[in-house]
């Protein structure tokens, strides 16, 4: 036997010495069939011993040679390209492993496009589609050989994985299509399921074999981001294969078992995702999360409560595959504990985004239980206290939602939910789906006809009687026609809001007083602080229509009027409620507009709230913007006839404002420095550092509007100074509203103080703020406030910029 041995090493010593000095085609080519007589000869000539002598110890060496020789110039050295078919049948029909491992070392060190790289991936490509990686993969499952003890195995699993990214590095724009990521991954899942069939079938005939490289397979291509591509074949198959046959649903449970646990997360939440429903995920897993640690914790904390990207599908899965199965309800029981534990904290509340919120409450109402809905609605009652309104309208949902299914036949709890982007998709989550109607066939009468038709022959009386020929009555400028009539003078108003028992009276008054005030500027003057007191505490009598609108444009013209510091000294006094607190604001914002704008460009505002930022409800800033005057047809007509002329030539448009003070500028620091003296005062009912967290938010934004709208007055640099270290003292405010307004602050003054003063009177606290900013940017939990800081900075930079511009 040994002799038989040696002359194996010695014929292969002859061909690599052949292939190494020799030039004749004909020599060559005996010495390579000398070789293949070894690998694929008959069984009765060639030994076993023999062939296994040769493709284990010296192919590999011999298959390395031959790529060295590559070359056009060799591959002509017989004529027909014999040699070239030759040589590339020692890739196609050796073993597997080795002809693979030898192709894709020779290609990853080759550099640069070249003949020698272009033609081993042609053989590559021969390879795949002939299906050798399955040979490769169930060479491997026969050797029993233990997970992690192979060097081979791992330097194998590395080739086979990562074959995309060698050959796109290696071919670039030349690589072909079948090794694109899409088309590989696919076609290794394909590969996959044939081996698995390999495995069926040995199974069944009693031999025993190892799924843990199919396993460490899926576990790496997973890892490396490629889930959809392969589970988007294996799941298919495996749920058809699964559904009848005992041996196949083993094989597809010890597969999901044998996973290494670095690539349990991926392979599971690449599942969960591409499983059609939760009995699929039950018939492809089983118990996987009672028996793999690992994929317990995937499954019952990270999926739920550490991410938030999946899908509303994918929580239904998840979900679902815990119920099915009575071992895995204990867990369900206790998942559904922790998420109401993490949904009702109020800590988690304000540091955990918002898109993780509804993330969890989605898996929430998934499973609502009897047991649960007291920690439930202590939740809720969390989540509207919030100042974000998504938050807030996020909790009045899941009230919504529990409400009907505690009381699916009484009154059901309906809130004003609007204006938040992630709320029709969480609705969307929540409904059912309705049928569509189906079409009914239209019914006949005794004599056969339709029901159309006998109403038509029925003659035309109907029609007779008919009144859709005249034209209707133009009412839109109708009035309603009132018995009181509108008081003329300011003391008038006043007197009819605080003593007057008529309610049409009260109502006409409140209508009125706006234009009034405007009209009468030097009588308003007289009463402006009693007006001013009197409209705040002003409460509605009647359910009339417009009534928080009215009474803040009337505060408005006042504070216009005469912009005295009522409304700041009594923003901290005792005895008012919050809603009155951000009334004063609002009006302050709405005064400081009209102040600072000049009266050519009041006609182009359109009506609406001032800031998004601040969430003023939908209100006009003045009756004259929310009217288009009927007699102003003159500019009408000109308008169209600009539009509908054609010019060749035009100059520059230029838009005629007038040069007027800002009259913003005598007033702004009556409105700016009372709102930040005494923040940190807390009141028996008022404790902006306390649980009143939306008003300070509020507070935060009206500052930093006025320091917008106080652009280009003598009073921004000591302004700028003020908010600077007001928003210094709450920068780690644990409310992301109120950091949201603490931003906006500091863009507010990087746009309104000149950039010359900033730098010289500000230097150390601007580089102070820019470290903060870039921290927020990175690290914020709320997405808003992450936006807002990359703003300031982009700020800062434009500002640097543009003074390196001015100095040059």
């Amino acid at each position: 036997m040994d002799s038989e041995l040696s002359q194996v090493r010695h014929t292969m010593q002859e061909a690599l010495q052949t292939l190494s000095s020799s030039s004749d085609g004909v020599q060559i080519s005996e010495a390579l069939r000398s070789v293949k007589h070894y690998l694929n000869g008959l069984q009765n000539i060639v030994p076993p011993r023999e062939r296994e002598e040769c493709s284990k110890i010296h192919f590999s060496t011999f298959l390395q040679c031959l790529v060295n020789k590559l070359s056009p110039d060799w591959l002509e050295l017989l004529p027909a390209g014999q040699l070239e078919e030759l040589w590339d049948s020692f890739f196609l029909e050796s073993p597997a492993d080795q002809a693979f491992l030898v192709l894709m070392e020779s290609i990853i060190v080759t550099a640069g496009p070249s003949f020698r790289l272009m033609k081993m991936s042609q053989v590559l490509t021969k390879f795949l589609k002939r299906g050798r990686l399955v040979e490769l993969m169930w060479e491997i499952c026969q050797q029993q050989v233990p997970r992690g003890s192979s060097l081979l195995q791992e330097t194998l699993l590395s080739k086979v994985v990562c074959l995309p990214d060698h050959l796109g590095n290696q071919m670039k724009e030349h690589c072909p299509s079948l090794f694109f990521p899409q088309n590989y991954f696919p076609l290794l899942g394909e590969e996959m399921i044939q081996v698995l069939q390999k495995i069926s079938d040995s199974l069944r005939g009693g031999s025993d074999c190892s799924i843990s490289f199919l396993s460490q397979i899926l576990a790496k291509v997973c890892i490396h981001g490629r889930q959809k591509e392969i589970l988007g074949v294996l799941v298919p198959r495996l749920t058809e294969l699964t559904q009848a046959d005992c041996i196949w649903q083993r094989l597809s449970w010890r597969l999901m078992e044998c996973v290494p646990d670095r690539g349990m997360e991926a392979v599971v939440s690449g599942l969960l995702q591409e499983a059609p429903g939760a009995k699929v995920l039950s018939q492809l897993l089983g118990n996987l999360v009672m028996k793999n640690k690992k994929a317990q914790f995937v499954v019952t904390r990270k999926c739920l409560l550490m991410q938030y990207r999946y899908p509303t599908e994918m929580l239904q899965n998840l979900l679902g595959y815990l119920a099915l199965d009575s071992h895995r309800r204990t867990l369900l029981l206790q998942v559904l504990k922790d998420l109401l534990e993490t949904w009702g904290s109020r800590s988690a509340i304000k540091h955990s985004p918002v898109e993780q919120q509804l993330y969890i409450s989605k898996a929430e109402i998934e499973h609502i239980r009897e047991e649960l809905l007291t920690t439930m609605m202590g939740g809720v009652q969390c989540h509207i206290e919030s100042s974000l309104p998504q938050v807030r309208h996020l909790g009045m949902i899941v009230a919504e939602t529990i409400s009907s299914r505690i009381h699916s036949e009484g009154p059901k709890l309906k809130f004003q939910v609007r204006g938040v982007r992630e709320i029709p998709s969480f609705y969307l989550f929540i409904s059912p789906i309705v049928p569509a109607p189906t079409a009914q066939p239209a019914s006949l009468s005794p004599e056969g006809k339709a029901p159309q038709e006998e109403e038509r022959e029925k003659g035309s009386d109907s029609d007779l009687d008919s009144d859709d020929e005249f034209v209707p009555y133009d009412m839109t400028r109708d009035k309603e026609l009132k018995n009181t009539k509108a008081p003329v003078y300011i003391r008038d108003c006043l007197e009819a809001l605080t003593s007057s028992e008529d309610v049409e009276r009260w109502e006409v008054t409140l209508q009125v007083l706006e234009s009034l005030i405007q009209r009468n500027p030097a009588a308003t003057r007289e009463v402006s602080t009693e007006l001013a007191k009197v409209l705040l505490h002003l409460e509605e009598k009647t359910s009339m229509e417009g009534f928080e609108m009215l009474r803040r444009r009337a505060l408005v013209a006042v504070t216009i009027i005469d912009p005295v510091q009522y409304l700041t000294s009594q923003f901290y006094a005792m005895n008012y409620s919050l809603r009155q607190r951000m009334d004063i604001l609002d009006v302050l914002i709405l005064a400081a507009q009209e102040l600072s704008s000049p009266k050519s460009l009041e006609k182009a505002k359109i009506p609406g709230p001032v800031e998004a930022g601040i969430q003023l409800s939908p209100a006009p800033l003045s009756p004259s913007l929310s009217r288009v005057p009927s007699e102003d047809w003159r500019r009408i007509v000109e308008e169209r006839i600009k539009n509908k002329t054609r010019r060749f030539a035009k100059g520059p448009s230029r838009v005629n404002t007038a040069n007027e003070p800002n009259k913003l500028n005598s007033v702004v620091g009556y409105f700016f420095f009372p709102l930040i003296q005494r923040f940190d005062r807390p009141l028996v009912t008022f404790d902006l550092l306390g649980e009143d967290s939306l008003v300070l938010g509020r507070l935060v934004h009206t500052v930093g509007i006025l320091m917008y709208f106080a652009i280009n007055t003598t009073v921004t640099v000591p302004m700028g100074k003020a908010l600077l270290e007001f928003v210094w003292a709450l920068r780690f405010h644990t409310d992301a509203y109120v950091r949201q307004g603490l931003l906006y602050a500091i863009s507010s003054i990087l746009l309104s103080v000149p950039a010359e003063r900033l730098l010289e009177d500000m230097t150390e606290e601007l580089l102070e703020t820019r470290s903060w900013l870039a921290a927020v940017a990175e690290n914020d939990p709320d997405e808003d406030c992450r936006k807002l800081a990359m703003q300031a900075l982009l700020l800062m930079e434009k500002l640097k910029d543009k003074l390196q511009i001015g100095s040059s």
